[in-house]
């Protein structure tokens, strides 16, 4: 299986599992010139970008490690131009979550970090 096969198919556990805990997926790879939203939710009255991180083990380090600074800034501007073409107003609660998968073992951080404009 290639990277991008892979990367859909733990995606879309990572949706299955949100959808499991009460989320409503909106859209799946949400992709704008800025970058790629895995999954857009909503949980309750939030908005919720979620990036999934996979690894197979941790000879690559936590899945966790792999969301730094500047994925950060590319999901805040990827999250803006999808509340802009949406019409969603500045007031809308949103919340960044991060799905790390490791092997088997699912992990779900809400409000992992917060807006960097």
């Amino acid at each position: 299986m290639n990277t991008r096969k892979v990367g859909t198919h733990y995606e879309k556990r990572a949706a299955d599992e949100l959808k499991r805990r009460g989320y409503r997926v909106i859209e799946t790879n949400y992709r704008c010139k800025f970058g790629e939203i895995d999954i857009v939710a909503r949980d309750g009255d939030y908005f919720v970008f979620v990036e999934v991180k996979y690894r197979k083990n941790a000879a690559a380090g936590d899945p966790l490690e792999a969301v730094g600074y500047r994925k950060i800034k590319k999901i805040c501007m990827t999250a803006t131009n999808f509340m802009m073409k949406r019409h969603l107003s500045i007031d809308t609660p949103i919340r960044f979550d991060v799905v790390s998968i490791l092997g088997d073992k699912f992990t779900l951080i809400q409000n992992a970090f917060d807006y960097i404009g």
